[in-house]
């Protein structure tokens, strides 16, 4: 047992006691500046957390949401592995319910730990490593509603995800704040994905595959002929993610050095680790011999999607416990590694796989192992459970 733990970092490296008591000066802060989330979902989310016992734990909440894109992420597999379909209109809606109730969920845990008295910095970690995780998983879900097939559609939809979830995590950790603007992701974008489902399952994929021309008759004459619905929807939504979304998220940093009188430009190096990660995945992606050619996407997905998770959690992990901005992450060594020798033609399709497997595998158990271990550091020093709630005879014995 002492020569497998030697594989994986010591308790202290996760996170430090050091880094532990900054937790004393945790206030959680974020604005939403969302007219849906003000006017309606507000009012739905108050409503939706009464039906949760109050014996159910706030991190609990968040798990079970999670599970509900994992569900959907098993019907793919089962009913629509090569994310093209098209597949039995129920499973369109599923795909829809399933990001509805996670999107839910992951907003009334946080009125649950206020409602039951039991907030933490622990259930900001929670909450946002899930959300990172949901960045890849929801992803390969949107991708199958809209039936992009394996391509470089649902690449770039998985891409979106992640870099907008990028950019909001590097400009919490500098701002302290979570800033959600009239148009954003959790709320808005995700009302469209979710609709975008219902639609899949009443009309059919197909109708986003139709030329831009018909699908946009105003502007569809302005994307090249061959184009089709969903590549110019993808592109109109990749230049409103840059500059509604990561300008802002820069401006926003900018606002905050200056108030403080720190370098906004020595914040920009920090924004080179998720080129590390995009310019990886798209490295290995594009040299590939079986990944895009063998319906293996979606385990690379699940690789990258993985060591995405690592690296925005350990970026919140920094910001509640005031540690320097991380810059690495081991996740990252076999994209990285698979990029150059994909890139150098070292591979074949079978040992491709068996490379791609591997280190499935590898990141899958150091995110579990890191998220454990970080778990119950913070579960200890906070003298908390994770996924229950300590009756107040417990606290009372520890006083």
């Amino acid at each position: 047992m002492d020569r497998i733990r030697r594989f994986f970092p010591s308790a202290d490296e996760c996170v430090s006691e050091d880094a532990l008591k900054n937790l004393r000066n945790y206030k959680y802060s974020a604005v939403d500046k969302s007219f849906l989330t003000k006017y309606l979902y507000r009012h739905y989310w108050e409503w939706a957390v009464t039906l949760f016992p109050r014996w159910m734990a706030p991190n609990l909440i968040t798990l079970t949401g999670l599970g509900f894109e994992v569900f959907d992420i098993l019907l793919v597999l089962l009913l629509m592995p090569d994310l093209e379909g098209p597949g039995p209109w129920w499973l369109y809606f599923a795909f829809g319910i399933g990001m509805w109730l996670y999107s839910t969920f992951d907003n009334v845990d946080g009125k649950q730990a206020r409602r039951t008295g039991t907030s933490s910095p622990l259930g900001e970690l929670f909450d946002h490593g899930c959300d990172a995780l949901n960045c890849t998983i929801g992803g390969i879900v949107e991708a199958s509603a809209f039936g992009c097939g394996i391509s470089w559609r649902s690449i770039v939809i998985i891409f979106m995800t992640t870099v907008t979830f990028f950019f909001s995590t590097w400009e919490e950790y500098h701002t302290g704040v979570l800033y959600l603007g009239y148009v954003n992701g959790p709320t808005e974008i995700l009302t469209i994905a979710v609709l975008a489902c219902f639609a899949s399952g009443i009309w059919g994929p197909q109708i986003w595959h139709v030329p831009a021309s018909e699908g946009l008759p105003l502007i569809g004459s302005k994307f090249p002929a061959t184009w089709e619905l969903i590549d110019a929807m993808l592109l109109l939504t990749v230049i409103a993610m840059f500059f509604g979304h990561c300008l802002l998220c820069c401006w926003n940093v900018y606002s905050a050095c200056k108030a403080k009188n720190k370098s906004f430009i020595a914040t920009l190096p920090q924004l080179l680790q998720y080129v590390a990660f995009a310019g990886s995945c798209y490295l290995w992606l594009s040299h590939s011999t079986t990944i895009l050619a063998n319906n293996h996407l979606i385990l690379f997905l699940v690789t990258a999607g993985t060591a995405f998770g690592r690296i925005v959690s350990k970026i919140i992990l920094a910001h509640l416990t005031e540690m320097p901005f991380p810059s690495y992450t081991v996740q990252m060594v076999p994209l990285a590694l698979g990029g150059v020798l994909a890139w150098a033609g070292l591979f074949s399709p079978k040992t491709e796989l068996l490379f791609l497997i591997v280190s499935c595998a590898f990141v899958v158990v150091a995110y579990l192992h890191w998220a454990l271990v970080v778990i119950e550091r913070f579960c200890e020093f906070l003298g908390i459970n994770c996924l229950t709630i300590r009756s107040r005879k417990h606290h009372e014995k520890k006083e």
